[in-house]
C-alpha cells in the first residue's frame, strides 16, 4: 500500500513479514479477515531466507536460521504450504583424542552403529545405555509437550500432570540441567554433547541458577514430537516464500519497504504510522500484531522497554570446493559432517569458555557445531556445482555474547573466526582453507556474522536468535491466554519474544491469529 493511497482500514495490520508474521497473515486471511502486512526490508522472511553470499556463485544458502524442528505439522497442513523437511541418518558426530589417537563418537547410522560407537569411545556399555534411558526420557516429555504449543497456554501444574514424570520434570524444569546431565553421564565427551542443546543462542552454564539454559535445552528436544532437526528442503527461504505464497493468495496484502514507525490504539481501533521513501502513511487496523522484539514493539507502542536482550552466537556460512578429510580416518567426512559436528563442546571445555566469556575474554577454544546441508539436500546448490561436488558448511560457535564484540567489532570478528577454524583444523587432515571455494572476486567462500551484524542486519535486539531469553511454556502472571497479549488489549506480539516462542516455529504467528479469532 504505497504511502500516497491513504488511510485504509484492516481487521489486522502485521507489523513485520518474518515467518511468524506470515503465518499469522496466512491464518487471517484465510479466515476471511482482511490482512495487511508491512515489512521494512525489500523481501519478506526475516532471519529464515535463502541467499547467494557470495558474488557470482550459484549456491542459496540458509543465511541466518537454518534447521527446523519446531514448526508443527498442523501449521503446514492448516496453510497448505509447500514446503518440507529432510531427515539426517546421522545425528552428530565429535572428533575427540583418545591416547594419543584421533577419534570420535558418531551418534547415527542405526542402534547398533550406535552402541559400537559409544563402546569404542568409552571403553564399555554405560554411557550408551544411559543415552537412550535419558532420550527415551525426553522423547516421552517431547510427545507430551509439542502439542500444547498451538493450544491456549497451560498452567504449570496443568504442564506437569500432563508430562506425567517426575524425574523429567525435575531434570528439566526444576534443576539446573548440569544435574540431571552428571547424574546419568560420566565421559566428558558425552555429557559435552548433551549439554550442548542447552546452549544455542544461550550464554549460561550448566549450572545457571536462572536456569536459561534448560529453557533452551527443553525448546531443543520437544521439536515435532521426537527432538529431531531436519534440513529445510530448498534452504530456510522455501518456508517463507510458501508462507508468502499463502498469504497472498488467501487475500493478504504484503508490502515491503514500509517501516513502521509508531502505533496508536485506545484499546479497539489502532493506527499504524508507517515509513516508506517517498514518505509516511497510516493504516488503521481492529487489531495489530507485532512481529518483531518486545523491545521494539515498546518502541512502537511508547510503553517501557524490557531489559535489553543479549547474543551469543557466531553464525558462519561456507562453500567448499570439496569436505576435509578426518583425522579419524574410521568415518567418512560425508557422515561426519551431515549430522551436527561438535568443535571444543567437550563438558570441560564449554564450563571454561563459558567462564572466560564471562570474564570479559574471548575463548581460547571457542566451541562450535557445523553441519553440511547439500549433503542431505543437494537442491540448494547450482547444477553445476554440485557436479563438481561442492558443499557448504554453517556453523553456528558459542558462548561469545553481544558484550565481547562492542569495542571492534569487525576485529573481534576476525580473530574469533580464526581461533574457531583453529579448533576445527586441530582434526582435520589438510586444513579447511584448502577446501574453501572461491567467489567470483577470488575470494573465499567464507561469511562470519556476530550478534552485533545480526542486530545490525535483521534488528535482533543485542543479537539474540530468541529476542529475549526463552520461556517456559505455562502461563504464568500476565501472560494472557495465548501468551502473545499486551498491556494493550488490541495489540499483540507474534515474534519469538512471545511466551512459546524461539527458533523457526510458527508457533506465536499461529497463536496470535488464534486470538484475534477468538478460538
Amino acid at each position: 500500500m504505497p504511502a500516497h493511497e491513504g488511510t485504509r482500514t484492516y481487521d489486522a495490520v502485521i507489523v513485520g513479514g518474518g515467518h511468524n508474521g506470515l503465518v499469522a497473515a496466512a491464518y487471517l486471511a484465510r479466515a476471511g479477515r482482511s490482512v495487511l502486512v508491512l515489512e521494512r526490508l525489500d523481501h519478506t522472511g526475516g532471519a529464515a531466507v535463502s541467499t547467494r553470499p557470495f558474488a557470482g556463485v550459484d549456491a542459496r544458502l540458509s543465511r541466518y536460521s537454518y534447521l527446523v524442528s519446531l514448526l508443527p505439522d498442523k501449521i503446514v497442513r492448516d496453510l497448505g504450504l509447500d514446503f518440507r523437511v529432510q531427515g539426517r541418518t546421522i545425528s552428530s558426530y565429535t572428533p575427540a583424542e583418545r591416547g594419543g589417537r584421533a577419534t570420535g563418537l558418531l551418534v547415527g547410522g542405526g542402534e547398533e552403529r550406535t552402541r559400537e560407537a559409544f563402546a569404542a569411545l568409552t571403553g564399555g556399555e554405560h554411557e550408551y545405555a544411559a543415552w537412550q534411558r535419558f532420550y527415551g526420557m525426553t522423547g516421552r516429555l517431547a510427545e507430551r509437550v509439542f502439542p500444547t504449543l498451538t493450544e491456549p497456554l497451560p498452567s504449570r501444574e496443568e504442564l506437569r500432570r500432563r508430562i506425567d514424570d517426575e524425574t523429567a520434570w525435575r531434570a528439566l524444569f526444576e534443576e539446573p540441567i548440569g544435574v540431571a546431565i552428571e547424574e546419568n553421564f560420566s565421559d566428558d565427551l558425552v555429557r559435552g554433547v548433551v549439554l550442548t542443546d542447552a546452549l544455542i543462542g544461550t550464554f549460561a552454564d550448566a549450572h545457571d541458577a536462572s536456569l536459561a539454559q534448560n529453557r533452551c535445552f527443553l525448546y531443543h528436544v520437544i521439536g515435532g514430537g521426537t527432538g529431531a532437526w531436519d534440513v529445510p528442503v530448498g534452504g530456510m527461504g522455501a518456508l517463507t516464500d510458501a508462507l508468502a505464497d499463502a498469504a497472498r493468495a488467501a487475500g493478504a496484502v504484503i508490502v515491503t519497504g514500509h517501516e513502521a514507525v509508531r502505533i496508536d490504539t485506545d484499546g479497539h481501533t489502532a493506527e499504524v504510522t508507517y515509513r516508506t521513501a517517498d514518505g509516511e502513511g497510516t493504516a488503521v487496523a481492529r487489531h495489530v500484531l507485532v512481529n518483531a522484539s518486545p523491545q521494539e514493539l515498546a518502541a512502537l507502542t511508547g510503553d517501557t522497554a524490557p531489559e535489553p536482550a543479549e547474543g551469543a552466537q557466531l553464525k558462519v556460512n561456507m562453500l567448499l570446493k570439496r569436505l576435509p578429510r578426518l583425522r579419524d580416518s574410521a568415518v567418512d567426512p560425508r557422515e561426519a559432517f551431515a549430522g551436527t559436528f561438535h568443535i571444543a563442546e567437550g563438558y570441560g571445555q564449554l564450563a571454561t569458555a563459558h567462564a572466560q566469556a564471562a570474564a570479559g575474554e574471548l575463548p581460547a577454544a571457542p566451541p562450535s557445531e557445523i553441519y553440511c546441508h547439500s549433503l542431505t539436500d543437494p537442491s540448494i546448490l547450482g547444477p553445476d556445482l554440485a557436479a563438481r561436488g561442492y558443499q557448504t558448511l554453517t556453523l553456528f560457535g558459542l558462548h561469545t555474547p553481544a558484550r565481547l564484540f562492542a569495542g571492534d567489532n569487525d576485529a573481534v570478528r576476525d580473530e574469533l573466526l580464526k581461533s574457531t577454524l583453529a579448533q576445527l583444523d586441530a582434526h582435520l587432515a589438510e586444513p579447511l582453507a584448502d577446501c574453501l571455494a572461491t567467489d567470483a572476486d577470488g575470494r573465499p567462500c567464507i561469511e562470519a556474522k556476530t550478534p552485533l551484524d545480526l542486530e545490525r542486519d535483521l534488528g535482533l535486539p543485542g543479537g539474540n536468535i530468541f529476542h529475549r531469553a526463552l520461556s517456559w511454556p505455562y502461563a504464568q502472571e500476565d501472560t494472557g491466554r495465548w501468551g502473545v497479549e499486551t498491556r494493550h488489549a488490541n495489540v499483540l506480539l507474534c515474534g519469538a519474544g512471545a511466551v512459546r516462542g524461539g527458533g523457526v516455529s510458527g508457533v506465536p504467528g499461529h497463536n496470535a491469529a488464534m486470538a484475534v479469532l477468538g478460538e
